[in-house]
């Protein structure tokens, strides 16, 4: 392990040599008139190689349109803006372009390498907050495991519509289907979607002790916790870089006598099942290079969400936002700061729905193995990396033509706090976390991420972690 870290920390502080630059997030319209270079007529844009995709869905993510007047000048970063929007979308390995001037008119091509669509994924999960938790606390228990198998289209019928039907034994069985088609009318600029499913398991946590979770119940027992959920999307997205989306979801929770004798607060009013209604708002600003693994741009992600009860919860609003600025700082070294945070109201929700750092995304690195259970907090993250390989190997594979391959090795800050009315014997509310430690990240095909960290928090812990999404 020792000589893994001084490996990093060589490979990360070796001089770059370049100057000192930052680059801000994606270009505005070239078009705007700016700058030097004569203006020329744009004829006709030709797209090949979507033979799922439809025409309608590329013009719809690029700047620009057939009979727009482009400045000469600008067109070497109006192709590397539309090449970055178009591998957004994630329908393409590939994306080349080039220009034909005819004359007094100029021809834009377009070829898209597509990716495998309809993809038949195996689950393998586990049941715990994350895989160190799983691997390490649990020893790596495969009772703990699901397996299944979900079938997924992204691209369906060529209209960037997702139609994925999940099936799922082991640990959580689980059946679930779901449908979104992001533009229903001509403007392309409204769509909708739906989404059900239900899941039940013989095993359960109720309740937080010293910031780890308590689990009721056993492998091979009677089912005790049940869960349905459904509802309807309504998708409307302006312009390029945001994305509304509202939903209303209903929802129906239920546990057995079991958890209500180990804790009667689970849901409110001592009620073995929480049903209510739910109103979802989401916004995302896309100001990046790359959605799923960022290096330049501004991100911006905001939930509010209100919940009515019918039983078992009363009242709940509350409202999250993640914020990320990335830039380029010196060539191949890279600068990102992310915020996380939510507001929660009121403050005294049964014990089911105040979870807080420690779940999904929502956590301090270096603090993996505990679970922080409030109301309002807030978590910045803080990274410094360094592009070591840049590497993409060709392959003779339909879908497959090409596997991308990126590392970064890395340093990272991270701090947070969350206010806790009723911490128990939490030992880590209501106060500040921090922590502190290194890292190297890789990056593949269809976007595919290993992150290796190693991270010292206040406590003086330290230890190795592994996740598969980004920070």
């Amino acid at each position: 392990m020792k000589y893994f870290l001084l490996s990093l920390v060589s490979l990360l502080f070796q001089a770059s040599g370049s100057q000192c630059q930052v680059i801000g997030p994606l270009a505005g319209d070239i078009q705007s008139g700016r700058g030097p270079g004569k203006k020329i007529a744009l004829h006709k844009i030709i797209i090949e190689g979507n033979n799922v995709t439809r025409r309608s869905v590329v013009l719809r993510e690029i700047n620009i349109r057939e009979g727009d007047m482009i400045l000469t000048d600008s067109i070497p970063a109006l192709l590397n803006e539309n090449k970055l929007r178009l591998f957004n979308l994630q329908l393409f390995n590939e994306v080349d372009q080039h220009i034909e001037n005819n004359g007094s008119e100029l021809d834009w091509y377009i070829t898209v390498k597509e990716r495998w669509y309809i993809i038949p994924s195996v689950i393998v999960q586990y049941a715990d907050r994350n895989f160190n938790t799983w691997f390490v606390q649990e020893n790596h228990d495969l009772r703990r495991a699901m397996v299944g198998l979900t079938l997924t289209d992204k691209n369906f019928r060529g209209n960037l519509e997702t139609l994925a039907v999940t099936v799922q034994e082991g640990y959580t069985q689980k059946l679930g289907l779901s449908y979104m088609r992001p533009y229903v009318n001509k403007g392309q600029t409204n769509g909708i979607g739906f989404s059900i499913s239900a899941s039940q398991s013989r095993q359960t946590y109720y309740n937080t002790d010293s910031n780890k979770l308590v689990y009721a119940g056993t492998y091979s027992g009677p089912i005790i916790s049940r869960q349905f959920e459904g509802g309807i999307s309504y998708i409307y997205r302006p312009a390029y870089a945001s994305r509304h989306i509202f939903q209303v979801n209903y929802k129906d929770y239920s546990v057995g006598d079991t958890i209500l004798k180990l804790n009667p607060d689970y849901f409110a009013n001592k009620s073995d099942q929480a049903r209510f209604l739910e109103l979802y708002y989401r916004y995302e600003y896309n100001g990046v290079d790359n959605w799923n693994y960022s290096l330049n741009g501004v991100k911006i992600v905001g939930t509010a969400v209100v919940r009515k009860g019918f039983e078992g919860v009363n009242f709940q609003s509350y409202a999250n936002v993640e914020a990320g600025y990335f830039c380029s700082v010196f060539t191949k070294w890279y600068f990102s700061s992310i915020f996380r945070g939510r507001l929660m109201y009121p403050q005294d929700q049964p014990y089911y729905f105040r979870g807080g750092l420690g779940t999904q995304t929502d956590y301090l690195r270096g603090y993996e193995y505990y679970v922080i259970d409030g109301s309002d907090y807030g978590l910045l993250r803080l990274d410094l990396k360094r592009e070591i390989f840049d590497n993409t190997y060709a392959l003779r594979v339909k879908y497959f033509t090409a596997i991308p391959l990126r590392i970064y090795p890395k340093i990272f800050l991270d701090a947070g706090y969350i206010n806790s009315p009723a911490p128990g014997n939490s030992f880590l509310s209501n106060r500040l976390l921090y922590s502190a430690g290194i890292g190297l990240d890789i990056v593949t095909l269809y976007d595919i991420k290993f992150r290796f960290e190693y991270a010292c928090n206040h406590l003086r812990q330290n230890g190795l972690y592994l996740h598969f999404n980004s920070e």
